[in-house]
């Protein structure tokens, strides 16, 4: 039929278009919160460019459900500018006529979230938490570069080493600044390099000499060394940490219904179900008078994205929390935004006499 197929190709043209800008926008901020991660030392810089996938696969859904949130505002919008509308509902073809060619247009766009959400989701997460751990638990002599000044993760300590060998080990000409509050010392080596002991790993300095200060009785001491031993502050042998409920795959979630894996299940679900839902929602939101310039519509719909996402992100604290159950939670905020959609609909196509570019003709055979 042509409306379908004139509606359909200006939805999936709009969405296109809208999710490449969109998707700019996103993995732009990305890079630069993924540097800046980097530059803080909290993730390898080597690891940036993967890091930063695992990411932009994560926020992947949301990114899919607001283009398409976006293109159908956005398409039925112009739609109402331009007249079309008006000759639509001449023809008697009504508000909710407009449901089906958006769905048929959007299944597999849902199909890619709900695939994303459920699966690509806790495998990004257990790879980016696989990532920082591994990067924590390496030494902080390993983590500098040669000639690079580098802080230490507590922040109390500056090291600089001129340069180190391969497997991170050991470095000559290390330079270390402490700051344990009253105390201040600076301690310079020609080598240094790393042992194990037990659960411990220590940095063993070789012909070195050791400038400590204290700052409430301003007293010094300089003392000269052929050996000086320093805890690195970290385990050589470490168990396994719990994962994340986030990292957790869907299937375990439901295996194991504790309050933080519910909480999960509840977002997961909650961005499938509020991603249909946008869908509706935007139908009823995109209606617009073409007498005037203005084109507020657009403005409401993004801010009725924006609370949507928020009260998904609410619902879980509340189940996390044991405020509400899961099922509770989905049925209350979902439910209850389809019923809102539906009274939209109803509402746009049953509009007032006052405003008759809303309200569709009736066939009369």
């Amino acid at each position: 039929m042509l409306f379908d197929s004139t509606l359909r190709r200006e939805l999936a043209r709009s969405f296109g278009a809208t999710l490449i800008v969109i998707l700019t926008i996103v993995l732009t901020m990305f890079l630069i919160r993924t540097l800046g991660l980097a530059a803080g030392g909290q993730v390898d810089p080597r690891d940036v460019a993967l890091l930063m996938g695992y990411l932009a696969l994560g926020y992947l859904p949301t990114i899919l459900a607001l283009s398409l949130f976006i293109s159908v505002v956005a398409t039925l919008g112009r739609m109402y500018k331009d007249s079309e509308m008006a000759i639509w509902f001449a023809s008697g073809i009504g508000l909710p006529r407009f449901v089906r060619p958006v769905l048929l247009t959007s299944w597999p766009v849902l199909l890619v979230i709900g695939v994303l959400v459920m699966f690509v989701w806790p495998w990004g997460k257990q790879n980016i938490t696989e990532l920082r751990n591994r990067y924590e638990q390496r030494s902080d002599l390993s983590r500098i570069a040669p000639g690079v000044f580098q802080t230490s993760r507590d922040g109390r300590r500056v090291f600089f080493v001129e340069g180190n060998s391969k497997d991170g080990v050991k470095g000559r000409n290390v330079f270390i600044l402490s700051n344990d509050g009253d105390r201040e010392s600076v301690t310079s080596a020609r080598s240094g390099h790393l042992e194990t002991r037990g659960e411990d790993r220590v940095l063993v300095l070789e012909k070195g000499q050791r400038n400590e200060s204290n700052q409430k009785t301003r007293e010094k001491t300089l003392s000269s060394f052929d050996a000086y031993q320093v805890l690195a502050w970290e385990k050589a042998v470490r168990s396994a940490e719990e994962k994340p409920a986030n990292a957790l795959p869907t299937i375990e979630l439901m295996r194991k219904p504790t309050l933080k894996n519910q909480a999960e299940l509840c977002w997961r679900f909650g961005l499938l179900l509020g991603a249909a839902n946008l869908l509706m929602l935007g139908i009823g939101l995109s209606a617009t008078n073409p007498r005037r310039a203005n084109n507020w519509n657009l403005m409401f719909a993004l801010l009725g994205f924006v609370v949507y996402y928020n009260l998904i992100n609410l619902s879980q604290a509340w189940v996390a929390g044991g405020r509400v159950g899961l099922g509770a939670a989905l049925f209350g905020l979902h439910g209850g935004a389809f019923g809102v959609a539906m009274l939209l609909l109803w509402w746009r196509d049953h509009a007032a006499v006052s405003r008759p570019w809303q309200r569709p003709a009736r066939a009369t055979c």
